[in-house]
């Protein structure tokens, strides 16, 4: 009887949530406004699986939930819709001529847990936006335009990231064998969704239907806000290895153990650690490394730590100065274990190749960044893995960054302005508008 209550409660405060949300009608003017009220609106129950704070992970309730609704604004603005094998939700604007390759603007609708509101999701709504605005005019193209909202980039509820953009690219090869951290396979999450794990690789689209994949996403950074720049260039996505490193030392009583004498996996860790960060702060600007998760055993105040796992993250603009780097810190962690007495071991866990942006897709986009600005396009490295990268095994890419204040990310304080949304918006019809109807070389 609780349940029941509890679930009439939501959804009353979502019927009352859902007439306080603007009607705003499809001009652009307010376009912008209305796609952060929107994402806004999205980060709350019944559209995030916590109560307190957002988290939507892949096919869970808030998911669903999110994909119905993100399904009737598709369809408001003249999209037909469907969902793809691997619960992707794509919305098709024709072209001119039925049938024709489409431009795919996308990005992803899940989260990480605790998130801030626009991390993804902005780029979805943007995209249904700038449809609307077309739609609104009886605007169309040579090619067909499909808004994609990609169900798993963050990889949040699987141990796999940007699992349904590989199924779109036909980069996955085979649906992996993962549990989420219930133990729930994700072959049962498919079925109780509805989709069937063994046409998975069904959502891969062939590459002639394609003409090119456009993606707007916050920046992540503060360097559009630091260089008073509303929206900014994606000149490529960083290369990137994640690395699993093992420390194994000797636990020990922590009061009859002498210093000299231990072998203490966490002490090695800990050198190890500081050890990192230098070597990332005496690389190039866009060299960045980072120590995000440790797990300590023991685990006790009395005993001397016998184990510690913890994650390195390497990134860079491109492949030599990410390789070069965890070069140098691989043969340092060697000597600090074999200097302190404990075995390390060191396990690749994540090898994505930096990503160009396509050339004559960047030009353009810089060309109307400068139309709708009229300043010249600031031009930068994306830090931070997206579906674009992944999408460009499929066909040519190219994005554009969002200011967001303070380049808060992954963090509910995260936040844009209603202005850069509106002016990144107007950049992407333009660009739109003037994009060849031939697949850019």
């Amino acid at each position: 009887m609780a349940q029941d209550v509890t679930f009439f409660i939501d959804l009353l405060t979502l019927e009352a949530r859902m007439q306080i949300l603007p009607n705003v009608s499809y001009v652009a003017d307010a376009s912008g406004k209305r796609a952060v009220q929107r994402c806004d609106f999205l980060a709350h129950p019944p559209f995030s699986d916590t109560p307190d704070g957002l988290f939507r992970s892949y096919l869970s309730p808030a998911y669903t939930a999110t994909v119905k609704l993100v399904r009737e604004w598709m369809e408001e603005a003249g999209m037909h819709c469907r969902i793809d094998a691997a619960g992707n939700l794509i919305g098709r604007y024709e072209g001119i001529t039925p049938n024709a390759p489409a431009l795919l603007i996308g990005s992803h609708l899940d989260s990480v847990k605790n998130a801030g509101k626009y991390d993804g999701t902005l780029g979805v709504i943007l995209g249904i936006e700038a449809v609307a605005s077309f739609h609104a005019q009886q605007k169309r193209f040579p090619f067909a335009i499909e808004v994609i909202g990609f169900g798993d980039e963050e990889g949040s509820r699987f141990p796999v990231s940007m699992l349904t953009s590989r199924a779109v690219a036909g980069s996955l090869g085979e649906l992996p064998d993962v549990q989420d951290a219930q133990g729930t396979s994700i072959q049962q999450v498919l079925q109780e969704s509805g989709l069937d794990a063994a046409r998975y690789l069904e959502a891969a689209y062939k590459p002639s239907r394609v003409l090119a994949y456009f993606e707007a996403h916050i920046e992540q950074g503060p360097v559009l806000e630091s260089t008073h720049h509303a929206v900014g260039l994606v000149t490529s996505i960083a290369a990137q290895y994640r690395f699993k490193v093992t420390m194994k030392g000797m636990a020990g009583h922590a009061g009859t153990l002498p210093m000299h004498l231990r072998q203490d996996a966490l002490a090695a860790a800990a050198e190890a650690i500081s050890c990192i960060e230098k070597i990332a702060q005496s690389g190039p600007d866009d060299l960045v490394a980072t120590v995000g998760h440790m797990t300590v055993k023991p685990g006790a105040p009395n005993i001397v730590p016998g184990r510690v796992e913890f994650s390195i993250d390497v990134r860079a603009g491109t492949e030599s100065v990410r390789n070069k780097a965890a070069e140098t810190l691989t043969n340092a962690l060697q000597e600090i274990s074999q200097k302190r007495g404990v075995k390390m071991e060191l396990a690749l866990q994540h090898d994505l190749s930096a990503t160009p942006c396509n050339p004559q897709l960047s030009n353009i986009l810089a060309t109307s960044i400068q139309t709708v600005t009229g300043q010249p396009a600031y031009a930068l490295v994306s830090g931070a893995g997206h579906d674009a990268m992944i999408m460009a095994a499929l066909t040519p890419v190219c994005m554009l960054f969002i200011r967001c204040e303070k380049g808060i990310s992954h963090n509910p304080a995260e936040a844009v302005r209603d202005q850069d949304v509106e002016t990144a918006l107007r950049v992407m019809c333009d660009f739109i508008q003037n994009i060849p109807s031939e697949k850019a070389a």
